[in-house]
Order: structure tokens, then C-alpha cells, then sequence
């Protein structure tokens, strides 16, 4: 009886090892066919996307800072004042947007109302004026304002004496802490949205798992805002006071931004996760008036700040914790308005696909 191993295809004939040499390749090709999928590589391309995104925002907005429009409060004798005024709205750039007051007590109150970025009090009786600022508010647009200041004042054979009438706590010596809080409860907001949709498969929500996602963002926002306040506070002592306020705050903060993960990966799954970093990471924070205020952003940067929820929510923080709350209403309206639209937006779409799935589909007509 022949071998079995004799038909041309045993383990030492050219064919087998031919045989063999092309399931390896089809295999090592399926390999990477299951690696790199389709829909993996569509998924790692808006990675690469946000990567870029992230680069050119950031760097778009910090990579040459100029003031434009600083607001500025003055004070200044009849008699010099439309000449002062005049001189400085015709600097080449347009850096000041300059506002003329009685006194001295209104600019202060105008500074301390967040309604001004410093307050120039000019002293006929003297070669010495004084400008008013307040740094916790952003030291980046006082030192801008400062600087413009003192060369003016310069050209004209005058000196200029700054005082700071509210600095920014020992613990958060460049003023950072606000946006760095508001940074830590955005992503961790939307983090924990992506979580809640990770550990229930790919597959869309239904309205109950929707409600209950959005609820659960509740205390976990909560516990957030505890946790933020209690860091910058107790722990660090960067933004101490406000504990109460600071910790609701967070829980907006982080609800508003989960609310948002929610609704935009129930309407479109994992890109969801993209969009939601796009707004609240790639566009929010460079714009969010944490590192530089919009009056040193370019304008795309500048316009869109304050409208985002990072922006937003580092403007509540700061002037609740130096400001006694200040020029909050605002902002807060924003974070709200978040908010509600991510709860809205996750519930209709839930809705609509039940809806949908409800409806009788109309059998296909059968060729006779």
C-alpha cells in the first residue's frame, strides 16, 4: 500500500511546503484584516484628527498673544481727559478700549465688578499716576494693560504706580487654579459619560438606560465638585473659601459636560466621544480665558470662550472665589444651557429610535 504521505503533498515535497507558505500568507493577512478593520481604521483616522486639532487649536490660540480692546477704566481731569482718551484709543492695534469715569471710586467699584481690566487714575497735581488692577482675574490682561500703560506714560515724562487691589491667593500665585479645577471636572464629566456607554456594549440606548445614565451623572457630579473643592481648598490651599460654592458649581460643571457625553454618543456613538473632546478639550479650553482673557486671543478663540462650557465655567469659579460672585449670571446661564441641551438632545434621540422600532415596517412586495 502507497503512503499516504507519498501523493505529492507530504511534509518534505515542494507543493506541501507551497501549501503551506500560502496558508501562513492568508493568514497572516486575515490577521491584519481583523487588526485593521474598516471601521478601526476610520476610528484611529479621527484620532489623528483630534490629535492635529488639538495642536493647531492650542497653538493657534497661546502661540502669539496681543491685546486688543483691553478694558480700561480712567479717571482724569476734564481738561486732559478727551486728549488722554484720544490718545490712547489710536494706539497702533487697537490694545485698549478705554472708558472714562467721575472718580475714583467708581473705577474701583468698575474693577472689583469684573466690568474693567485695570483703572488708570491720573493726578494733575503730580508727574505720578495710578493705575488699579486686579490680577486675580487674570494676571496675563494685567500685565498686558500695565505694560501698555507705563509706555504711554513714559512718552509723556510720567510715572505710573500700580496697586493691586484684589492678587491672587499665595497658593495660586499665576492664577491658574480656576482653570485647572473647571479642566479637571470637564473631562472627568464626559469621561465618566464614555464609561457608562463602554460598559453597556456599542449598541444605542434606550430611553430607560438613557434616563438612567443622565441620573447617574448627578452624583457622580456631586461627588466631583466635593472632591474639587475639597483639593483646591483643604488639600492645596490654592482657591480657599467658597467650599459650598466651588463643590455646585462642579456638579454643573461636570453634569453639563457628562450630559453632553451622553447625548452625543447616544446620537452617534463612538464619534460622540470625538465630538464631545472636540468641544470641551480641542476648542473649550484654549479659548476659555484660563491661561490668556479673550482680549489677548485671537478673534476665533475670542469669540467662542465664553460660550463653552470651560470658559464659562472658569469665569464662575474665579469671580465667585475673588469677586464675591461678580459678573456670574452669565456664565452660569451657559452651564445651564449645556446642561438642559444635553439632557434634551440624549432624550429625543432615545425616544425616536424606540419610536422608531415600534413602527409596523411595511412588508416588501413579492414579484409574482
Amino acid at each position: 500500500m502507497a503512503d499516504a504521505r507519498d501523493d505529492g503533498y507530504g511534509p518534505g515535497s515542494e507543493a506541501g511546503s507551497t501549501a503551506r507558505a500560502a496558508e501562513g500568507d492568508r493568514g497572516f493577512l486575515g490577521e491584519v484584516r481583523d487588526a485593521v478593520s474598516t471601521r478601526s481604521a476610520l476610528v484611529m483616522l479621527g484620532v489623528l484628527l483630534l490629535q492635529l486639532g488639538f495642536a493647531l487649536s492650542y497653538m493657534g490660540a497661546f502661540h502669539a498673544p496681543e491685546p486688543h480692546k483691553v478694558p480700561i477704566t480712567l479717571v482724569a481731569p476734564p481738561a486732559v481727559e478727551r486728549d488722554l482718551v484720544a490718545r490712547l484709543d489710536a494706539l497702533p492695534g487697537d490694545p485698549l478700549q478705554v472708558t472714562p469715569v467721575a472718580d475714583r471710586a467708581e473705577a474701583r467699584a468698575r474693577l472689583l465688578d469684573r466690568r474693567t481690566d485695570a483703572a488708570l487714575v491720573v493726578d494733575p497735581a503730580s508727574r505720578r499716576d495710578t493705575l488699579l488692577v486686579a490680577s486675580a482675574g487674570g494676571p496675563s490682561a494685567t500685565t498686558a494693560a500695565t505694560e501698555i500703560l507705563q509706555e504711554v506714560a513714559r512718552a509723556q515724562e510720567r510715572t505710573i504706580v500700580v496697586r493691586d487691589l484684589r492678587a491672587p491667593s499665595a497658593g495660586d500665585s499665576r492664577g491658574l487654579s480656576s482653570f485647572y479645577l473647571v479642566l479637571s471636572w470637564t473631562i472627568g464629566g464626559y469621561l465618566a459619560a464614555s464609561a457608562l456607554n463602554m460598559a453597556a456594549g456599542s449598541k444605542k440606548p434606550t430611553l430607560r438606560r438613557t434616563l438612567v445614565r443622565l441620573a447617574a451623572m448627578l452624583p457622580y457630579g456631586f461627588v466631583s465638585g466635593i472632591g474639587g473643592a475639597l483639593i483646591v481648598g483643604p488639600v492645596l490651599d490654592c482657591l480657599p473659601g467658597a467650599f459650598w460654592e466651588l463643590a455646585g458649581i462642579g456638579t454643573l460643571v461636570v453634569f453639563a459636560s457628562g450630559a453632553v457625553g451622553v447625548a452625543l454618543q447616544s446620537v452617534a456613538g463612538t464619534v460622540g466621544l470625538g465630538l464631545t473632546i472636540l468641544i470641551f478639550t480641542v476648542l473649550g479650553n484654549p479659548s476659555s480665558g484660563g491661561v490668556y482673557p479673550s482680549s489677548l486671543l485671537p478673534p476665533f478663540w475670542a469669540a467662542i470662550g465664553q460660550a463653552l462650557p470651560p470658559g464659562a465655567g472658569t469665569t464662575v469659579v474665579r469671580n465667585t472665589v475673588y469677586f464675591d460672585g461678580n459678573a456670574t449670571t452669565g456664565a452660569l446661564w451657559i452651564l445651564g444651557a449645556w446642561a438642559f441641551g444635553g439632557v434634551a438632545v440624549a432624550i429625543l434621540a432615545a425616544a425616536l429610535r424606540e419610536k422608531r422600532k415600534r413602527e409596523p415596517r411595511t412588508p416588501s412586495a413579492v414579484p409574482a
